[in-house]
């Protein structure tokens, strides 16, 4: 390989890697611009590598046949390895922020880059810019497609306060599931007050998540009218 090849491979994973990190810089995602640029040149560093390995191994046996049973190569062997070793910069970028997860997208693409970066190496230069307008295109574009069209649940917590029942938090807790709304997490509020000697109330924080296609607003009707519940209010 000539030195004019190696620029050439390693410009491409610069700019391929540039392409994507600035999108996920402009998102402020975990890893941007310079992680990306890396990852894509480190795969095609290595995918390098094993060409140089490949080549010295054919020079090596041409000029000793002898020892051609002997000698044996892997061309895929360290890709592998960079394809499953990205994983750990993938799960540095995955954070948990209130019950959800976050961060998915940009491990994702640290991998893809990485995939990329081998092709670049490789000499697939048709594969390598095809698959990066690809990439670019499902960032930016499938983005506003999904927010717009795609159903998704929204992150809601809910301050249920309530006449003090054994069975109240399994009320509410029916009720959700019979609605498909998910419930990540619930708190109790250990103040209870008591108004007079017959009543005494207690206060619960359910945070759920609603489905795009149920109203809040019906949420709070549903379950103002369930018996012993007092208030609901959204925080």
């Amino acid at each position: 390989m000539s030195l004019q090849e190696v620029v050439i491979r390693l410009t491409l994973a610069i700019t391929i890697g540039g392409i994507i990190g600035y999108e996920r810089e402009f998102q402020r995602r975990p890893a941007g611009f310079r992680t990306h640029v890396l990852v894509c040149v480190g795969a095609a560093v290595i995918s390098m590598i094993q060409l140089f390995d490949l080549q010295y191994t054919v020079n090596l046996i041409k000029s000793n046949p002898e020892l051609a049973p002997s000698i044996k190569t892997e061309v895929g062997r360290l890709g592998a390895q960079v394809i499953s070793g990205i994983g750990f910069l993938g799960a540095g970028t995955i954070i948990r922020d209130s019950g959800a997860v976050k961060g998915l997208t940009t491990a994702a693409s640290l991998w893809t880059v990485a995939c990329i970066g081998l092709a670049v190496g490789m000499g697939h230069y048709t594969l390598s810019i095809l698959s990066s307008i690809a990439v670019v295109i499902s960032l930016v574009t499938l983005k506003k497609f999904e927010s717009r069209f795609m159903e998704k649940s929204k992150l809601v917590q809910l301050e249920i306060e309530y006449l003090e029942k054994n069975n109240m938090i399994q009320k509410v807790s029916e009720y959700f599931e019979r609605k498909d709304i998910k419930v990540r997490n619930i708190e109790f509020v250990f103040d209870i007050t008591q108004e007079n000697e017959k009543n005494v109330y207690g206060k619960s924080l359910f945070t759920i998540m609603i489905p795009r296609y149920i109203n809040l607003s019906q949420i709070l009707r549903d379950l103002v009218i369930v018996d012993g519940i007092v208030k609901v209010n959204v925080v």
